[in-house]
């Protein structure tokens, strides 16, 4: 079959679930990849959130990253499972709604937006952590570039926003180029990694056997060290999600039914793989085990052993990694929104669901995410408190909206799902499916995400009031989700969804949602 024939078929394909074709479908493989693997970004996360894990669980904390990879590897196959069979933009919507009903749907992508909105305002602000670094030239405002002086969160918010306009623009001028582009950044977030795990491991001060090393543990409470080690499995929680980009942007990928699915499980996987040996060789590597491993990072250990100019060096391939990391959130993000405005399920929706005829690209969803990630970028600016706890909690809402699709999956499988006749790809290939292993993934896939949300959630305040300012911002998991919820009850449109799910789910009972 050739490329146009496939594109036929996979237009055909959408049309039988109820949409007609209008983005740009032009992406291969790798870029699939690259959607997901750019979104997790470990040379960005890692960098980010070494610290916190060593602070919080010693060199020990090295074994939470293989188990959160497990469980979210579970959630992988039940995303890859639905990827091939609902190939769809706004994929976590789209399935949850499938499967779940109109309200689990609709919610679903309601957590995910507002996740995804501070989650690339994140990613944004690391550019402050990494360019004045290497050049103090880019410290624009005042002369201290702590994310936590007045001066260095008033520049942060200057240096994300300029990020935020550049990406907001390549999204606007469509898939094309920005799977190029992304497609570029991947790469060179690859040789990164593995240029940093080649000159950590060749700096090595010890051997692998400190991965079992529990001392340097700041506090390790009445839990004794199995209560830190939980905690520290949330640095691993925050930089392993996000592997599902590659079902939002289905609509846009050749044979998206073949494709979406492997995409999904390898970009998890290689960046587990890529993580795991990064962390393990920073560790091997550091000048001490102690305060200022803690304090300082993975920057300080590049710096440390590497020296100023080979750690700048790896530091530009890192600003390469949040520019592609922050442009890979709006573009997941900006399908969502075009997929539920599509099926007139956010307010201003007509406006929302418009795709430019010339680039193909949802262009109105693009700008209003870059908006309101300034708007919450501002926040840093006096309340660097209260913008590193929304960073946090953003990633509740992310495992919420998770499992607003792997809870009513198991309900349906528990029912006979998936059943009727096999589902082929555009190449006449049977799809991705689980088999007989559907209900205990899946059942484990719950269990994982639930025991997630309540460890994530869990007021802690070495996590969300590190500084002591206010009791309060310890519970701002729970309150955060509340206030959510009670939002997405006020925002949650009244008339019927246009497309029933009933009239485009052939493989599934009727059902009016859990």
């Amino acid at each position: 079959m050739t490329a146009t024939q496939a594109r036929h078929h996979d237009s055909d394909d959408l049309a039988e679930l109820g949409y007609q074709p209008q983005l740009r479908r032009s992406l291969g493989t790798f870029a699939s990849f690259a959607a997901g693997f750019s979104f997790v970004s470990i040379l960005t996360t890692i960098f980010q959130l070494f610290g916190l894990g060593y602070s919080l669980g010693g060199a020990a904390f090295f074994w939470t990253w293989p188990l959160v990879y497990l469980g979210q590897f579970l959630v992988a196959l039940c995303f890859a499972e639905m990827a091939a069979r609902y190939p769809i933009s706004g994929a976590i919507y789209q399935w949850s709604r499938r499967l779940g009903g109109e309200v689990v749907g609709w919610f679903g992508g309601w957590f995910m937006i507002l996740a995804q909105i501070v989650t690339a305002s994140a990613a944004a602000i690391a550019l402050q952590v990494v360019l004045p670094t290497v050049w103090s030239g880019f410290q624009i405002i005042g002369d201290d570039a702590s994310l936590t002086s007045p001066s260095g969160a008033a520049n942060a918010v200057l240096l994300g926003t300029v990020l935020l306009i550049i990406t907001t623009t390549i999204n606007c001028i469509g898939v094309h180029w920005m799977s190029r582009i992304n497609a570029i950044g991947v790469t060179c977030e690859l040789v990164g990694v593995v240029a940093v795990i080649g000159a950590l491991a060749m700096h090595a001060q010890r051997g692998p056997q400190v991965v079992f090393d529990t001392s340097h543990v700041a506090s390790a409470g009445s839990g004794g060290y199995l209560g830190a080690f939980i905690v520290s499995g949330l640095m691993a929680a925050y930089v392993m999600v996000g592997f599902g980009s590659a079902g939002e942007l289905a609509e846009e990928t050749v044979n998206p039914r073949r494709v979406a699915p492997r995409t999904i499980r390898f970009a998890l996987t290689a960046s587990a793989v890529g993580g795991g040996l990064m962390l393990l060789a920073a560790l091997m590597a550091a000048p001490t085990l102690g305060e200022e491993l803690a304090a300082g990072g993975l920057p300080y250990v590049l710096q440390s052993v590497l020296g100023s100019f080979w750690g700048k060096v790896l530091l530009i391939d890192v600003a390469v990694a949040v520019f592609i990391c922050t442009l890979a959130i709006q573009t997941a993000c900006s399908r969502l929104i075009f997929s539920m405005a599509r099926d007139h399920r956010l307010p201003f929706s007509e406006r929302l669901s418009r795709v430019n005829p010339r680039t193909q690209a949802p262009v109105a969803p693009a700008v209003l995410i870059g908006i309101l990630c300034v708007a919450v970028l501002l926040v840093n600016v006096g309340n660097p408190a209260i913008f590193a706890t929304l960073a946090s909690v953003c990633i509740v809402l992310i495992y919420l909206a998770y499992l607003s699709v792997t809870v009513p999956m198991l309900y349906q499988r528990l029912r006979g799902w998936p059943h009727g006749a096999d589902v082929r790809d555009s190449e006449g290939r049977p799809v991705f499916t689980l088999g007989r292993w559907g209900v205990p993934i899946n059942a484990a896939a719950v269990l994982y995400g639930g025991a997630m949300v309540i460890n994530l959630a869990w007021p802690r305040a070495e996590i969300y009031d590190p500084a002591g300012q206010s009791p309060l911002l310890q519970w701002a998991g729970p309150i955060t989700v509340g206030i959510a919820i009670v939002a997405g009850i006020a925002c949650f449109p009244r008339h019927a969804h246009p497309r029933p799910v009933t009239a485009v789910l052939p493989n599934l009972p009727a059902t009016k949602g859990i």
